[in-house]
This record gives C-alpha cells, sequence and structure tokens, in this order.
C-alpha cells in the first residue's frame, strides 16, 4: 500500500520511510505543506500521515483544505500537539486518526492498518470475501482454506481489487498503485497479472467492464 507523508523533521521523516518500508509500505514524503498534493480526490495514495506544524504553514489548514474539496483519503494526524483542544480540532478537521509524537512505530503501523480496513468495510485485519481471505500485514491469501501462491503484483492487484469489491476499480488506477514510485504499468501488463491471478482465485472472481477496469466479486 502506498502513503504520503508531509513531515519536515529530517530524523523523523528517514525514520518513518525506513520503518515503514520495512512494513511493506511504499512512501512518497514531504517537508512543506506546499509541496504536498493540492487535491485528494485522485487515487494518488491509500493513506496520508500529516504533521500539523509545518515551516510554511499548518497542517490543520491543509487538512480542511482538502475535506473541503470532498477528499476522502484516510488522513493520520502525527504531531507533538497532544493538548485535548488540538486533538479536538484535529479530528473535527477530517481526521481519521491523532497520534502524538514520540509514538512506538508498531502503534503508528496498527493504527494506520485500522483505518486502511475501515475504508474496505473489514472489520478485522483478515479480510474476508466470500471463499478469498486476505492477510494485508502478513501480505498472504487464502482461497476456501488453501494458500494462494501470489506474486508481488498478483498480491498487489488482488489487495487493490478487494479494497474496492463490487465495484469497477479503473485500469488508470490500478496502474498507478502497481507502480507508485514510477512509472504507471502499461495496459498490457495490467492484462497479463489479472490473467495469472484469475487462473489462481478463479476467472469468474474477476469481472472486466470492457475499456475501463475491472471488479473482485466475491
Amino acid at each position: 500500500m502506498h502513503l504520503l507523508l508531509i513531515e519536515d523533521d529530517l530524523d523523523l521523516g528517514r525514520a518513518l520511510l525506513a520503518a515503514l518500508q520495512l512494513h511493506g509500505f511504499s512512501v512518497e514524503w514531504w517537508r512543506r505543506a506546499a509541496d504536498a498534493p493540492p487535491r485528494l480526490d485522485q487515487p494518488l495514495a491509500d493513506a496520508v500521515l500529516l504533521d500539523l506544524g509545518l515551516p510554511d504553514g499548518s497542517g490543520l489548514d491543509l487538512l480542511a483544505r482538502w475535506r473541503r474539496q470532498d477528499g476522502r483519503l484516510p488522513i493520520l494526524i502525527i504531531t507533538a500537539q497532544g493538548a485535548l483542544q488540538d486533538r479536538l480540532a484535529g479530528l473535527d478537521a477530517g481526521a481519521d486518526d491523532y497520534l502524538v509524537k514520540p509514538f512506538a512505530t508498531e502503534e503508528l503501523v496498527s493504527r494506520l492498518r485500522a483505518v486502511l480496513r475501515r475504508g474496505a468495510a473489514q472489520a478485522s485485519e483478515v479480510w474476508t470475501l466470500g471463499e478469498l481471505c486476505i492477510r494485508p500485514a502478513a501480505r498472504t491469501a487464502e482461497l476456501a482454506g488453501a494458500a494462494l501462491d501470489l506474486s508481488r503484483r498478483e498480491f498487489q492487484l488482488l489487495l487493490e481489487l478487494a479494497r474496492s469489491a463490487g465495484k469497477v476499480v479503473p485500469k488508470s488506477q490500478i496502474a498507478q498503485k502497481l507502480e507508485p514510485l514510477g512509472e504507471p504499468l502499461n495496459a498490457a501488463a495490467i492484462e497479463m497479472h489479472v490473467f495469472n491471478l484469475r487462473k489462481k482465485i478463479g476467472p469468474e472472481r474477476i469481472r472486466t467492464t470492457r475499456g475501463v477496469g475491472y471488479a473482485l466479486i466475491a
């Protein structure tokens, strides 16, 4: 899964970058509000980690602007501002969670996974869709109790489709999410990964909407 990190502290930013990558996340890191994406209404990432004390403005203003634009991406505030009124202001402005520095990386990762699974309408760390069981943290999946032998790309694809189960995920979004830090995958590569995933989970579980994208059917 891909994250946006807006954090001005160099040491903390580097530490978070390394720790989150070890937990399987890819991360884009900005240090100023001016460098952050102006909108969150496109599939840039799966979640945002936002510091409030930025050198060129308040992260709270950035959060409020995103929410006014109806950006629904999960946003987790990470800040040294731990007073009750600060926490209430952040949550009221649209944050999905609020974590006060200093914090343990394990707690940050756990809170991240919680907001991500809520966005996928899943109640626990094991995502269940019919006979499919997906464990994002372990990066494993099962079908009817049998472990699936999925490549990294196939698991990324399955997870992206599962996040919007029953809905068509556009090819352009899949292309970006499977390669968030580089050139988006081309159509031929996506079709190959879909073909291979279908062979492993059953062709009836992935529906094609021609010219648009794919949907995972539970």
